[in-house]
């Protein structure tokens, strides 16, 4: 038996923001034996509700309901980003431990603030969203007794093949190479947040995209204060990173 159906058939990816987990979203999409499920709970975060197989969720307790159920149809994958923390999911210890199988994204947090600062300039420091992934890392590992996977964008971008065959030895799936390419354009569950997606729109596969006009992470005097705040728990988690 796969480990994803020992575990509740549900695949969880969280990621810091703008770590490219769009594109590997829709690289779980392309498989097509998932129910893909985009961000529910920072949708829920945002706009006070978020919907799951049909049904709404105005909590996160009705939200983890809500994955648990869809999951009893079938395999679902869901990604989510940790600009916000979700009391709820660390708190439920089955979700954490038993029901769910959790994997982490992460990206150099210089990055990524460049990248969030571009589309939305008044970024609150806890939105770089790495002390919240740690910690629910941390939660994972205390609940399972073993070290979650870990994957660092960069090399996914480099060795996309690498790091997604370890991905699905660990998760328990089979590697399927055509999924690691598919045709540009916008998914409907990327409609509410779609300004946040247009690479991932425009993307065909891991692709490597820095523009040049992005902001001196380190000579800005409130980013660099981020940078600052958030290396360490991107420090610790990488060093459980997949090697490809």
């Amino acid at each position: 038996m796969a480990i994803y159906e020992e575990s509740g058939r549900i695949l969880a990816l969280w990621s810091a923001p703008r770590c490219r987990s769009t594109a590997f979203f829709r690289m779980m999409s392309e498989r097509g034996d998932f129910t893909p499920v985009h961000e529910p709970f920072s949708y829920l975060a945002e706009f006070g509700v978020s919907e799951v197989g049909g049904e709404q969720a105005r909590t996160e307790k009705e939200l983890l309901t809500a994955l648990r159920t869809l999951a009893r149809r079938g395999p679902v994958f869901f990604k989510d980003t940790s600009d916000e923390r979700y009391p709820g999911v660390l708190a439920d210890t089955d979700f954490l431990g038993r029901d769910a199988r959790h994997v982490f994204l992460i990206r150099h947090p210089r990055e990524t603030i460049a990248s969030y600062y571009a589309i939305n300039p008044g970024v609150r420091r806890h939105q770089i969203g790495f002390e919240a992934l740690y910690e629910l890392f941390t939660a994972v590992h205390e609940q399972t007794g073993e070290l979650p996977l870990v994957i660092d964008a960069e090399d996914l971008v480099d060795e996309p093949e690498a790091v997604t065959r370890a991905y699905c030895a660990r998760v328990g799936i089979d590697f399927r190479p055509e999924a690691l390419t598919w045709q540009p354009g916008a998914r409907s569950e990327w409609q509410p947040s779609k300004q946040w997606h247009r690479d991932a729109s425009a993307s065909s596969g891991f692709e490597a995209r820095r523009k040049k006009d992005y902001v001196d992470v380190d000579a800005h005097p409130v980013l660099g204060a981020y940078l600052e705040y958030h290396l360490p728990y991107y420090e610790k988690l990488l060093a459980h990173r997949v090697k490809p």
